[in-house]
C-alpha cells in the first residue's frame, strides 16, 4: 500500500507566546517546535497499518519553511519510510497547505490511504483533512477514534458525544482524519533520532506544485493575548473558619457585580 501522513509543525503548549510588534502573529523567536499531537496520531496509525500490510511504504509529507525539516526528521524517527517538505510561507492558510499537499501526493504517486490529524492544535481549523479529500477526488472520514481495515474498504468509529458511537463505512483511496483514542503514538529512540539526522528529506517549492497566493482563503491578523488571570486568595484556618471567610468573600463580589 502507499500510505501518507500529513502533518503540522506548531508551536509546544508549554511555549509562552509573544506577539509580533505589529500585533498581526506571533514572535517565532525562542519557540519550541513540535508535531501537532493529533498528526502524531496519524503517522502511528500510519505505521501499524503498514506493519499490517507487507510490501507498503509510508511516506510523511508537512507544508511550512525550512524549520518544519526538524519535524519530519521525528517523524522518519518513528518509523516513516522517506519525508518531503512543501515549501510554503509560516502562515500559509488551510487552502493553500492542503492545495499543495493534494498536489504533491499526486506526484508522489497514487494513494491508498492518507492520514491526517483531525486538527492542528495552533489554530484549530480542522479544514485541511476535508480540502485535501476534495482535491484528491476522495472520500474523507473525520474524527475517527477506530479502524477496522477490509479488502478495499475500511470501517471508522467516531464518538459523537453521549455515548454513541457513529460507525462509517467506505472504500479506499480514503482520507482519514485521526481523533484522540485512534492508538498511543510510538516513541522515537534516541538511535532512531540520529539515524533520522542522516536520511534525506526531499523539497519540493511553491512554484512546482502550482500554490500561489491565490489559494489562501483567510488571513489571520489582529491577534491578542488572552486577559492574565486573576490572583488566587488562599483561605487560611480551620475548615469552619474557611467556610464563613469562602461566604464572606462571595458575598461581597455579588454585591460589586
Amino acid at each position: 500500500m502507499n500510505i501518507f501522513a500529513c502533518i503540522k509543525q506548531v508551536p509546544d503548549t508549554t511555549t509562552r507566546i509573544k506577539l509580533r510588534g505589529d500585533g498581526n502573529g506571533i514572535d517565532e523567536a525562542d519557540i519550541q517546535w513540535i508535531i501537532s499531537p493529533h498528526d502524531e496520531l496519524a503517522i502511528e496509525e500510519a505505521l501499524r497499518l503498514r506493519e499490517q500490510r507487507p510490501d507498503s511504504t509510508v511516506t510523511v509529507l508537512s507544508a511550512g519553511p525550512e524549520r518544519v525539516t526538524d519535524s519530519l526528521r521525528m517523524a522518519l524517527a518513528m518509523g516513516a519510510d522517506s519525508a518531503v517538505r512543501l515549501d510554503l510561507p509560516g502562515d500559509a492558510d488551510s487552502g493553500m497547505n492542503a492545495r499543495a499537499l493534494a498536489v504533491a501526493i499526486g506526484k508522489l504517486g497514487q494513494p491508498d490511504i492518507v492520514f491526517t490529524g483531525k486538527e492542528a492544535i495552533d489554530d484549530g481549523a480542522a479544514a485541511v483533512g476535508q480540502a485535501l479529500a476534495v482535491s484528491l477526488g476522495m472520500p474523507c472520514v473525520t474524527v475517527v477514534n477506530g479502524i477496522d481495515y477490509g479488502d478495499g474498504v475500511i470501517t471508522c468509529r467516531r464518538d459523537v458525544g453521549g455515548g454513541n458511537i457513529e460507525v462509517i463505512e467506505t472504500s479506499l483511496p480514503a482520507v482519514v482524519a485521526a481523533q484522540v483514542g485512534l492508538n498511543e503514538p510510538r516513541y522515537a529512540t534516541a538511535l532512531n533520532i540520529i539515524r533520522a539526522k542522516k536520511k534525506p528529506i526531499d523539497t519540493l517549492f511553491a512554484d512546482e506544485l502550482g500554490v500561489t497566493e491565490t489559494n489562501r482563503k483567510t488571513r489571520l491578523k489582529n491577534f491578542e493575548l488572552p486577559p492574565p488571570k486573576q490572583p488566587c486568595q488562599i483561605i487560611e484556618g480551620t475548615p469552619a473558619d474557611q467556610a464563613k471567610e469562602l461566604i464572606r468573600v462571595l458575598a461581597e463580589d455579588i454585591q460589586a457585580i
